[in-house]
């Protein structure tokens, strides 16, 4: 399969193997992490592969963080309804490890453009969730597409 799907890759122009990527990392719970590893086992080069799950991924975050803020803005001035458990449990998170743990640790969880606009609605700064999820977001990218490398060639598909 993963031959297959390295045979495919390269038989496209090199701008649609890229664009590929960045749409897998903007989609939620593929993200830079899963696009990284799927864009170096389709046989992209590791640098660019990773880059472009990363820009995808970086795309949507910004895209939910924006929506969100304008949102929050709006309904503060109207009463909240009160948090549904796992929104609870986010908050409580987010007291306890702030914007870097939540954003550094949160995609284990959960996407990044959902805990990036729970974060947002909970009154954190629009520009440090967007600073430490761009870290984040970047940090998973780098080694899931590492660990995408070191185990294609150990599965001796070599990229």
């Amino acid at each position: 399969m993963i031959e297959n799907l390295q045979s495919f890759t390269e038989s496209l122009p090199p701008l649609l193997q890229w664009v590929g990527v960045m749409v897998a990392g903007a989609i939620p719970f593929v993200e830079s992490y899963a696009g990284s590893a799927l864009g170096v086992l389709a046989g992209l080069n590791p640098a660019v592969a990773v880059a472009a799950a990363v820009v995808g991924n970086l795309v949507t975050m910004v895209i939910f963080v924006v929506a969100t803020a304008r949102v929050r803005t709006a309904a503060v001035s109207r009463r909240e309804k009160p948090d549904s458990p796992r929104r609870a449990k986010l908050r409580e998170r987010f007291d306890r490890f702030g914007v870097p743990g939540v954003s550094l640790l949160g995609q284990t969880v959960l996407p990044s453009q959902i805990t990036a606009a729970a974060m947002v609605s909970f009154g954190a700064s629009r520009n440090a969730v967007i600073g430490w999820q761009i870290v984040s977001i970047i940090l998973w990218g780098v080694l899931f597409g590492v660990l995408a490398v070191i185990g294609s060639d150990v599965a001796g598909y070599g990229v």
